[in-house]
């Protein structure tokens, strides 16, 4: 294995240095310390199959630092990232360059979920009316699914970028685990989603995200679990977001319109395969019915709210009423899945509907008890449904059971032959934003990567001389009514200096629309500045016009002659966002983002510390606002030579003795200590902006 593993490290080594493949592939390439450490780290641990864990700031590199050691490894390697996104973007910009640029033979794929592909059947039904969509707009885009469904040969429905993925035509023309008829399907040998897997499974290198890793956990249908036991290096890049998606994907869900999809697949199976032996249209009926009738149990609750449920009833409801709700529900269920049961035999389709039923029902009694005692569940509002959600408080015991196998034990070499074995893989971990101690306990406990191999890699920037800090004072307290206002007045007279290139990032949706109207009218209709808010169009094109003006509108006296952006946004925008250059110039975040403590899973895991003896606040509130502040404030500085301030609206990061420790997590930038300092940073970028 030494000679492996020196031969491995030279190439790695050879391949990052001045006159290697990578500068001759990349004329902008150039060495850095950081980048060289993290992959001949990442190149020991696939070796070794062990687990590594890289936080990598920003600029860093990590994307070649990983991909150039696993592709020169010769093993099979599997990739994960968190979005859709960033799996295109790393299999058709990423991925091909490198391979190219170190010449290797290798075949390249990217697997997705069943709902990111067209389903030919689907579109059939849609096509013959079985399933005929009724609003105009609603069929004019199946129009366009239709037309390029005749060219596409991957069925990807990122290739229709006028199609949003919240579209309703996508659960028209795609499949969900329910309603794919399997081998039965007359497009089986066709079918876009079981190319995708085929092609995986050939592939050297495969893209996939990771709601289709966790997904794969349980129902074992989405291909994942055929690739990983002959992969021998698997990467998760954004690691950060990985608890979350596993806790999403481990527990349970039921939902309004599983329920009510649930009642018309039937109604629309049997009028097939058994018309006239039951009333189907009133057994269905009556499932709808009592779905309308649980939903109406919320009346009054604001849409977005999520009802804390450890009892039999989520919190603030009747329980009386909620609970003979949820006995109409189930009766009805049971009712419709009675002469399923007889005629099950008779088709193929009318067995699967049955067995839909019986999962439906079975988890709609779970929810009918109280939780279970290590889980945290809650009931989700929306304007037009309900979502009942159950989940463990981390993944730590998934993760370690069920994925990692043999590759966190300490000093484990791998034997001969065992290559391809489960247990014996290399899993690299990474992302600019883990932790703020050592170990990166942040994302190592929840995660269950306790005794992982961790590597920090500081970003190469130059904060200090590229970037400032403001927190104004005096100034209002966070929640007060004056707060919001008070953001708004600053964010419009810092980007009035500097031609917008602003971003404001909220903590809430209600400090989102606050800030955001009170810039509208502020400015109106005629002022040099556009502001744009989440929500109003979708993410992807907010960027693109965001951009847009930020290339184009000038400054000072002359910003007649075009109109700069401020980009008012919440949620996702704190990460994922790459704005470089001077488009961007100035982040305000309105208020420290501590967890909302009233939501149920941030609920469950304080109570949870508090039992054990540990502090709430200081185990795990303080660093998830340490981490959310560090990924909000990594949208200000994207390369080398950008420059920009971050204004953080809280006196709190000053005032309290936890400040420092906020801070601490924060890019070393320089502190303005007054307006008049802000001030003049902010005509600083204004002056240099474009020489």
């Amino acid at each position: 294995m030494d000679s492996q593993t020196n031969s491995l490290a030279r190439a790695v080594s050879e391949a990052f240095a001045p006159g290697g493949v990578l500068s001759r592939a990349e004329p902008a390439y150039r060495p850095r310390a950081g980048q060289i450490a993290m992959a001949e780290a990442v190149a020991q641990a696939i070796e070794a199959r062990r687990v590594l864990v890289v936080e990598a700031g920003t600029g860093v590199g990590k994307t070649y630092a990983y991909l150039v050691p696993a592709l020169l490894s010769g093993q099979r390697v599997l990739v994960s990232t968190a979005t859709r996104a960033l799996q295109d973007q790393l299999f058709a910009r990423d991925l091909p360059r490198l391979v190219h640029g170190l010449g290797l033979p290798l075949r390249m794929a990217r697997l997705k979920g069943r709902s990111a592909y067209l389903c030919l059947e689907r579109l059939d039904q849609v096509r013959q009316g079985r399933t005929a969509p009724q609003d105009p707009q609603v069929l004019r885009g199946v129009a366009a699914v239709e037309r390029w469904a005749r060219t596409t040969h991957t069925g990807d429905l990122a290739e229709l970028p006028a199609l949003d993925e919240r579209s309703p035509v996508v659960p028209l023309v795609t499949s969900t685990k329910d309603n794919c008829l399997g081998s039965d399907c007359p497009h089986w040998q066709d079918c876009h989603v079981n190319r995708a897997r085929r092609q995986a499974l050939e592939a050297d290198v495969v893209v996939i995200n990771h709601h289709l890793l966790f997904a794969d956990l349980d129902v074992r249908e989405s291909g994942v679990a055929q690739l990983l036991p002959s992969t021998g290096v698997v990467v998760i890049d954004e690691a950060h977001q990985l608890n979350d998606t596993g806790v999403q994907f481990a527990g349970e869900a039921l939902t309004s319109q599983q329920l009510i999809g649930y009642a018309r697949d039937v109604l629309r199976t049997t009028q097939a395969h058994a018309r006239g032996m039951a009333d189907w249209l009133v057994l269905c009926a009556t499932v709808e019915q009592a779905v309308r009738e649980l939903r109406l149990q919320v009346a009054g609750t604001a849409a977005g709210s999520r009802l804390a449920w450890q009892g039999v009833t989520p919190q603030g409801l009747d329980a009386q009423r909620w609970r003979a709700a949820l006995v109409r529900l189930g009766q009805s269920l049971r009712a419709l899945l009675a002469p399923l049961a007889a005629m099950e035999a008779m088709a193929a389709e009318l067995q699967r509907v049955h067995e839909r039923g019986a999962v439906l029902l079975s988890r709609l009694a779970a929810f009918a008890a109280s939780a279970e005692e290590d889980s945290v569940r809650w009931l989700e509002v929306g304007s037009q449904h309900l979502r009942m959600l159950a989940s463990p408080l981390n993944i730590s015991r998934i993760m370690r059971e069920r994925l990692l196998g043999r590759s966190l034990e300490a000093g484990a070499a791998p034997e001969e032959g065992d290559a391809g074995e489960a247990g014996r893989v290399a899993w690299i971990f990474t992302s600019a934003t883990l932790g703020s101690d050592a170990q990166l306990s942040w994302f190592t406990e929840p995660c269950g990567l306790r005794g992982a191999h961790v590597l920090r890699v500081d970003s190469p920037f130059d904060y200090a001389n590229h970037a400032a800090l403001y927190v104004p004072q005096p100034f209002a307290a966070p929640g007060s009514p004056a707060h919001g206002l008070q953001v708004a007045q600053l964010v419009r007279d810092a980007a009035e200096r500097i031609g917008g290139r602003a971003l404001v990032l909220t903590t809430t949706l209600k400090s989102l629309n606050l800030i955001g109207e009170q810039l509208r009218q502020s400015l109106g209709l005629f002022s040099n500045l556009e502001v744009l808010m989440q929500g109003q169009a979708p993410k992807l094109a907010l960027m693109e016009r965001f951009m847009a003006a930020g290339a184009m509108a000038p400054h000072g006296k002359d910003a007649g002659a075009g109109r700069g952006c401020i980009l008012v946004a919440s949620a996702t925008f704190w990460e994922g966002v790459d704005l470089p250059g001077d488009v961007l110039q100035l982040v305000v975040i309105d208020k420290l983002p501590f967890p909302p403590p009233d939501d149920p899973l941030v609920e469950a895991r304080a109570r949870r510390l508090e039992s054990v003896g540990r502090h709430a606040f200081h185990d795990y509130m303080l660093p998830e606002a340490a981490m959310a502040l560090k990924q909000g404030a990594g949208r200000l500085i994207r390369s080398e030579t950008d420059r920009g301030v971050l204004v953080v609206c809280d006196p709190r990061l000053q005032t309290m003795g936890y400040g420092a420790e906020l801070m601490a997590a924060l890019p070393p930038m320089r502190l303005l200590a007054s307006k008049a300092e802000f001030h003049n940073a902010l005509e600083a970028l204004a002056a240099t902006r474009g020489l």
